[in-house]
């Protein structure tokens, strides 16, 4: 556990030097959120549900997809030769996670205040954004490490991930549209399954990592 602490304090001392990414995430949140606004400010009835993960989907894949990318052959020698590939993924996992997970809050600050997103359980929609971020936060990175083997990194992450990522997104948008009503569906069993294949994921990732790691 020091170890994936030291390498996750790694990672945002990283991304601290390069500023100028973070605030761009957070300008693309911003920005993406106020041209829905402005070109959709005179329809009644908006899809609010599809129009929050679209721009999430984009959040994660943007924020992301050159986890491995950004860093220089001798940093990846550095961690090489550190640390393992078990602690590296997991390292790099924790901290895309949290870092979707800020994004996708603000996300849902930027709705409320521009679009008045229709919540009634923010418990639920928390919930969801919470296991959202973890699902989506863990196969991009993974994908991001072998898509950084090519020479077309984010193309690979959108082929690669969209397969994926396609049951997680489906089942998240059943759970924020039971927030969205009156009275919430039973959504337990797609907490379940969100959770079940998170877990999985996590398993063959670190199964699999090592061996891209030592390529």
């Amino acid at each position: 556990m020091k170890s994936i602490w030291a390498l996750i304090q790694l990672e945002f001392r990283m991304e601290m030097r390069r500023k100028y990414a973070l605030g761009g995430a957070f300008l693309y949140v911003l920005s993406t959120v106020f041209i829905i606004y402005a070109s959709l400010q005179n329809f009644k009835e908006l899809p609010w549900n599809a129009l929050f993960w679209i721009v999430a989907l984009f959040i994660a894949v943007n924020a992301v997809a050159k986890s491995f990318a950004s860093e220089q052959d001798g940093t990846q020698l550095f961690l090489y030769q550190m640390a393992s590939g078990v602690e590296v993924i997991l390292a790099k996992m924790i901290y895309n996670t949290l870092l979707i997970f800020v994004l996708f809050t603000l996300a849902l600050l930027a709705f409320m205040l521009f679009l008045a997103i229709p919540v009634m359980h923010y418990g639920l929609f928390m919930t969801a954004i919470v296991l959202g971020s973890f699902g989506l936060g863990i196969v991009l990175t993974f994908i991001s490490s072998i898509a950084n083997k090519t020479d077309s990194s984010a193309v690979f992450t959108a082929v690669l991930g969209f397969p994926v990522l396609l049951p997680i997104l489906l089942s998240l948008i059943k759970l924020t549209q039971a927030s969205f009503m009156l009275e919430a569906e039973s959504v337990g069993n797609d907490i379940v399954i969100l959770l079940a294949i998170d877990t999985i994921l996590v398993g063959l990732i670190l199964i699999l990592f090592p061996l891209v790691w030592k390529d």
